[in-house]
């Protein structure tokens, strides 16, 4: 039977910080390229599942979420937590797992032969697998402002913020498919959407376009561009330029919604692994890469939902099927 005590000392042993591992190594059995909610969830499986594991974090660990304000839709935080603090969170579990994190960033890759070679600038590491979760960044209009109201307004995710702008008048820039579902999202949520597009007519499938053109909440302002955005401790308006007359104008607005398109960030791995026109990671099977033992996860190959929880469902799935790789080709 156990003691009365022994129970207190089994805890006080799990709330014990973990021995951190040794950062000189250099081989390693998976090496995981990039440290957001993919790559970090990576980390944890393969750790639990035995395999001695490097996660090269990147210059910004965390990624997109580290320069997110509130977060909502990741479940497990009642109250939602903030993108930064979730990030953390994730990195201690991971580092618990035993993982070895190093913030560094990647420069070169050679998965030409067994075992890949991952360098940074400073050290060249091998593993017998990869996982590459280095995402993908919005587009940006590159405007000053866009940069001072960036979480105070300005948001390059509809799913993940509308709800923050419940009963305002919202913009979204952008005239392609993600531009459109994003403004039909919005409706949901906003009192008018102003949809500003530097064309005449919009990019996205017809099906889509009806779809909008029916929505007397989203208005269209043809061949503009936004040039300015201002605001107090947020976004309040924008300036609209017509880009055939000169005129401009302003609107009054709480949200600005940037929707001109992703570039994941691959450029790494060109000529190494097949990509797709725009530089996504074709998949082909699940995770898999045409390379054998070379895998993805998250926004780096998913062009579709760009979610925290997708990402970490990617990043799950990629350490599975390297386990599974690793146990038939150890």
């Amino acid at each position: 039977m156990m003691a009365a005590d022994d129970g207190a000392t089994i805890l006080q042993e799990k709330d014990e910080p973990p021995k951190m591992p040794d950062k000189n190594q250099t081989k390693f059995d998976v090496i995981i390229i990039g440290a957001g909610p993919s790559g970090y969830t990576a980390g944890i499986y393969c750790s639990r599942a035995g395999y001695d594991t490097l996660i090269l974090s990147g210059l910004l660990p965390g990624g997109q979420l580290v320069n997110t304000t509130e977060v909502e839709n990741y479940p497990g935080f009642e109250k939602g937590i903030m993108g930064p603090d979730l990030m953390i969170e994730m990195r201690k579990q991971t580092q618990r797992m035993g993982t070895t994190i190093i913030d560094d960033e990647a420069v070169n890759v050679d998965f030409r032969h067994k075992p890949f070679k991952v360098l940074t600038a400073s050290e060249e590491y091998e593993a017998k697998a990869v996982i590459i979760a280095t995402g993908a960044n919005p587009r940006k209009l590159g405007l000053e402002g866009e940069q001072t109201f960036g979480g105070k307004g300005v948001s390059y995710c509809a799913t993940c913020d509308g709800p923050f702008f419940r009963n305002q008048e919202l913009i979204v820039v952008g005239g392609g498919d993600s531009a459109i579902e994003e403004a039909t999202f919005l409706t949901k949520f906003a009192t008018t959407v102003h949809v500003v597009h530097r064309r005449d007519e919009l990019r996205a499938s017809k099906a889509m376009q009806e779809r909008a053109f029916n929505n007397e909440k989203i208005k269209f302002h043809w061949d503009s561009e936004v040039t300015d955005i201002k605001g107090d401790q947020k976004m309040q308006q924008a300036i609209l330029k017509n880009l055939k007359t000169g005129e401009e104008k302003t609107l009054d607005a709480g949200g600005l919604f940037v929707a001109i398109g992703h570039e994941p960030n691959t450029k790494l791995f060109k000529n190494q692994i097949d990509l797709d026109e725009e530089g996504y990671i074709i998949l082909k099977n699940k995770t898999h890469t045409n390379i054998e033992g070379v895998f993805a996860a998250g926004d780096v190959h998913d062009r579709r939902y760009r979610q925290a929880i997708t990402a970490a469902g990617y990043g799950c799935m990629a350490a599975i099927d390297v386990d599974k790789y690793l146990t038939e080709k150890p």
